[in-house]
């Protein structure tokens, strides 16, 4: 019945102007084509409601899940597995770290989250949990959606030390501290377009983030408008009932994740014969003993006032003269709410400067942004610790762990602070990198010193970055596509699902000349190895990412460029020169024994595998068993899919990381034009028809066009509509 009537009403002419006076009386979400729900509200709680009640129909289990980890009760629910989980949230929550930041958000961010939790509620209380999580899911909390505000913010941060924070012990316990795996880290690509660089004269802007698909790290899609206040679409992390990455009318915008450091190490002195007391200025202090109890285990963690103390079995072992300390400039941080309202509500360039300045909340990503006028932005305006390069040569402790580490045993090295900086302890916006443009500015994961080739960014402390090295080969290919180009939205959509592979066009020949010329190659322990199959695909290879028939050899390029990165390896025939960092370093050089023993070694890998050398990327590349494209950045491929590498026995199809939520926006004089894609769908859960639906469009590489008016959304084919009084 409610379809019949918002198609009589589309039919009449009047739903685009009556519903936002419907707003008055309620909340209404209506969905439009792949379940991409548009809230309209009259205030902050209203839209917070449509938002939660949506996400809660879309994704109850994921959130249920969400909670659980944040309550530290993994444990309870899904094995022991999960202790060093459970044991880390239970001492940051018995801290209260979350309850005493509560004052400095604001009253829309409060209101916003607050309405999230009674949508969410609401829906679950009308519907039950879902079979799957029924004994774990329960109603949450304003406090759970905080904690996962909070969570989101230390990502980068304490979040990955989780285990060698519950396990730091003093020497001589039997407990060991395990070394830290490393992971894919969050990435992304930006590009923003001004007027100098599309075919219209309007700016652009192509968002990209590379995330973990595991179901608590993914994108929702919505769309949040209150009338006269509040107007943005795109997307947010799950949990979080912000729009992280998306577009206004004036206005859009993206992320990347900063190489700028957002937490240090302190290398803590300890008193002789006391592991528990160090050193400061030659005065011993205690630290602070703090037992925790999580999944029927209880520990006594220590911290200091900088924070809890750390320790791995490699580089920051406690013993009984050092032990390690590790501070977060983003412990405490809930403004991000606010930060991401602000930017929501930019209308321009200097509009969206200023909400970073003024929040300075964004916990560690760079902002790309392109407005109606054609002007483009870059800046990594966030949260950077105040390290100077002065005080990092002056205290810095030579431990090789690719962290800032500083000497604990003087008060001198502490962090400093710059008096425009939001929050003590922080350098101040005007010592962090912005550019404004006309042509264009981008980010791919490297440092902000290439965000516009022809104006290097330079001058900035180091821990915000470095300048002068070799960027990353996703960050050439980038740079590449972008080139002189004028693009228009057809073509940057074009270029996003190019598949381009920098390696491989740059040295697929010489290594297709190499290995026809020598059939029988040495491996890394000097046997020979017949590569003469895996030589005849590679030649027939196109050097793409792309899935279909044409992808054999894809996958064996991809291990074989793993290979390639091994110590004594002279892989460039022309090397990295900084005074041509966009075009080096270039050409595989196939003649190096390094490179001729790598291809050897991957032969053998996928032998021992029983993988075959030309299997197609569509058997390794798959969500939901379909075939999904892309490749890895390292091997310069700019639409990022991850899956593991080289192959071994038993390796699965499913991919961990890579693109997520593509969105590539035109902001022209009369309103937004945008496409987008949300590769895994809104829904985790299986059953949902929103689970597969846009990876089958993506497969065939088709966007999702983006509906913002009231006339666009009127007019979907698929509208529903629901209201909440």
């Amino acid at each position: 019945m409610r379809r019949f009537i918002a198609l009589s009403l589309v039919a009449a002419g009047v739903l685009a102007t009556s519903l936002p006076a419907v707003a008055d009386s309620g909340t209404v979400i209506r969905r439009t084509s792949y379940g991409i729900p548009h809230v309209l509200a009259h205030d902050y709680r209203g839209v917070g409601q449509g938002l939660g009640y949506a996400f809660a129909e879309d994704n109850t289990c994921v959130m249920a899940e969400i909670v659980v980890t944040l309550s530290a009760e993994r444990s309870r629910w899904f094995g022991q597995d999960d202790l060093a989980s459970d044991l880390y949230y239970q001492r940051l929550n018995q801290s209260a770290v979350v309850e005493r930041q509560l004052d400095r958000p604001s009253k829309q961010a409060k209101d916003l989250v607050r309405g999230y939790v009674a949508g969410f509620n609401r829906y679950l209380a009308q519907n039950g949990a879902p079979e799957g999580c029924k004994a774990w899911a329960r109603p949450i909390t304003e406090i759970d959606v905080w904690r996962r505000v909070h969570q989101v913010a230390g990502l980068t941060g304490s979040e990955g030390f989780q285990e060698q924070l519950v396990s730091a012990q003093p020497p001589g316990t039997a407990l060991a501290a395990p070394a830290r795996v490393e992971k894919e880290r969050p990435g992304s690509n930006g590009i923003a377009l001004g007027k100098q660089a599309t075919a219209a004269g309007t700016g652009m802007v192509l968002g990209n983030p590379h995330f973990d698909w595991a179901d608590t790290w993914r994108f929702y899609q919505h769309h949040l408008t209150i009338p006269g206040e509040l107007n943005v679409s795109g997307a947010g992390l799950f949990g979080v009932p912000v729009v992280n990455i998306g577009h206004n009318d004036k206005l859009g915008w993206t992320h990347t994740a900063s190489e700028a450091q957002t937490i240090t190490l302190s290398k803590l002195t300890l008193v002789p014969g006391d592991p528990t007391s160090y050193l400061v200025d030659g005065k011993a202090h205690r630290m602070i003993a703090e037992q925790v109890t999580a999944g029927g285990t209880t520990r006594t963690l220590y911290r200091t006032p900088d924070g809890p103390v750390v320790e791995d079995d490699r580089a920051l072992q406690w013993t009984d003269t050092t032990a390690f300390v590790l501070r977060d400039a983003n412990l405490g941080n809930l403004q991000v709410v606010d930060q991401w309202l602000a930017i929501a509500r930019a209308r321009s360039v200097p509009d969206l400067h200023q909400a970073l300045v003024r929040h300075q909340a964004l916990p560690w990503v760079n902002t790309l942004a392109s407005d109606t006028t054609g002007t483009a932005y870059f800046g990594d305006v966030q949260v950077v610790p105040h390290v100077t390069d002065e005080q990092r040569a002056r205290c810095g402790a030579d431990v090789p762990i690719g962290l800032v580490v500083l000497d604990g045993s003087r008060s001198d090295c502490g962090w400093g602070t710059d008096p425009d900086a939001v929050t003590p302890g922080r350098f101040g916006p005007r010592r962090l990198p912005t550019l404004i443009r006309r042509d264009h500015v981008s980010n791919m994961n490297d440092s902000a010193w290439l965000a516009n080739p022809a104006a290097p960014l330079t001058g900035y402390p180091s821990i915000v970055g470095d300048v002068g090295t070799e960027r990353s080969a996703r960050t050439r290919v980038g740079l590449d596509m972008i080139g002189t180009n004028t693009f228009t939205l057809s073509t940057l959509e074009q270029a996003m699902f190019g598949n381009r592979n920098l390696t491989a066009e740059q040295g697929r020949a010489a290594v297709v000349a190499m290995c026809q010329a020598n059939p029988t190659l040495p491996a890394n322990d000097g046997r020979p190895v017949d590569v003469r199959a895996a030589c005849s695909v590679l030649a027939a290879w196109p050097g793409t990412g792309d899935t279909g028939s044409e992808s054999r050899g894809a996958y064996f390029w991809r291990s074989f460029v793993a290979l390639t990165g091994r110590p004594g390896t002279n892989l460039w025939q022309v090397p990295f020169d900084p005074a041509d960092p966009v075009h080096t370093p270039r050409g595989i050089n196939a003649s190096d024994p390094g490179v001729q023993r790598a291809f050897a070694d991957t032969v053998r890998l996928f032998g021992d595998a029983g993988v075959a050398v030309d299997v197609p990327l569509d058997a390794v590349q798959q969500y939901e068993g379909i075939p999904i494209h892309g490749c890895r950045g390292p091997e310069g491929c700019f639409n990022v899919i991850s899956v593991p590498g080289p192959p071994r026995p038993g390796l699965t199809p499913e991919i961990s990381h890579g693109s997520s939520f593509v969105m590539a926006v035109e902001l022209t004089k009369n309103g937004p034009r945008m496409s987008s894609m949300l590769i895994y769908g809104q829904s985790a859960d299986p059953a949902s028809p929103h689970h597969t639906d846009q990876a089958r469009l993506y497969a065939k590489k088709q966007w999702v066009k983006g509906e913002f008016t009231e006339r666009e959304i009127a007019r979907n084919a698929d509208l529903t509509i629901r209201r909440l009084r």
